[in-house]
């Protein structure tokens, strides 16, 4: 299990008061046949069956969030670049602001995992991505998937404080 995680796990976990970064790479899988929008809507769901099991609040899907979210996950489908610095050197506070969110408070990034339970257990995983995805200091979140024209799927997912 722990080899799969490592061989597929590719993603970054950024929460503003990290003193590190870790960083996994990985090859990308075959990506399923869902829509964008059922795979986001399954990543929020499961990322909130573990948020209440932890004991934190389920939170509500916020819709600046999800452009912010879409538009990081388009980003790097289109370019390839897996990071949490996006379009002209964003990051995730700058591109959460922009779409109108005042108050942005981490993001989780992942890339090729086929399901929703797949890129969630990942995230489960990883002790920064378990921290941001089960801080019950946040108030609202959303998940943003896009696939790249080789069908890998780009997922962001950024959680908020008000």
């Amino acid at each position: 299990m722990q080899k799969t995680l490592v061989r597929r796990l590719a993603t970054l976990a950024l929460f503003p008061a990290a003193a590190f970064i870790a960083l996994m790479f990985a090859a990308p899988a075959q990506a399923a046949v869902v829509s964008t929008s059922t795979l986001q809507t399954q990543v929020a769901s499961l990322s909130n069956a573990q948020r209440v099991k932890a004991g934190c609040k389920a939170l509500p899907v916020n819709s600046q969030l999800l452009f912010a979210a879409r538009g990081h996950s388009k980003y790097m489908a289109t370019t390839g670049n897996f990071s949490h610095t996006g379009a002209r050197n964003s990051s995730f506070i700058t591109r959460v602001k922009a779409a109108g969110y005042t108050a942005p408070r981490s993001e989780n990034i992942a890339w090729g995992y086929r399901t929703a339970a797949e890129v969630v257990n990942a995230w489960m995983k990883s002790p920064g991505h378990r921290k941001n995805l089960l801080d019950c200091g946040a108030k609202s979140f959303a998940v943003g998937v896009i696939y790249s024209a080789n069908g890998t799927p780009y997922y962001t997912q950024e959680f908020g404080s008000r």
